[in-house]
């Protein structure tokens, strides 16, 4: 499976719908702050891992895929889905990610100096991801 980018989608995405991530993404910053506030870093951190525009981001994909399916023919219901599906398990892939980073600072920020701690995090993010997407991958060859 080859990864790429789709510089196109920039185009078709209207201004509302970047909009509406802006605002799903400073809502969950806002409430991560509140959990921070009330329950303490240790709790807030793990809203770390929340992919804060997700679920905007879910909607819209499924929306534009529909449409794309739409526009040759085709009913486009199950490719939107599809695609939604697969950016949700890119989204769990990252927040493990994340969580290994927010785990790695916690422990490491008052021992190595801050700038190692964020490497140190910034790599077991970067690694965690990576392995948990190339698992996900080799069980979906098997499954086939």
């Amino acid at each position: 499976m080859r990864i790429t980018a789709d510089l196109s989608a920039i185009v078709r995405t209207r201004w509302y719908e970047y909009l509406l991530r802006f605002i799903f993404g400073g809502a969950m910053t806002i409430l991560a702050g509140l959990v921070v506030k009330k329950y303490g870093p240790v709790i807030g951190g793990l809203f770390l891992a929340f992919p804060a525009i997700f679920p905007a981001s879910a909607t819209l994909i499924e929306k534009h895929e529909k449409q794309k399916k739409q526009q040759s023919g085709g009913n486009g219901v199950l490719r939107g889905r599809k695609a939604a599906a697969l950016d949700a398990a890119g989204a769990a892939m990252g927040s493990l990610g994340l969580m290994t980073f927010a785990f790695l600072e916690w422990r490491l920020m008052a021992e190595i100096p801050s700038w190692a701690a964020l490497f140190s995090g910034t790599v077991a993010w970067l690694a965690v991801s990576i392995l948990a997407w190339k698992l996900w991958f080799l069980k979906r060859m098997f499954q086939r």
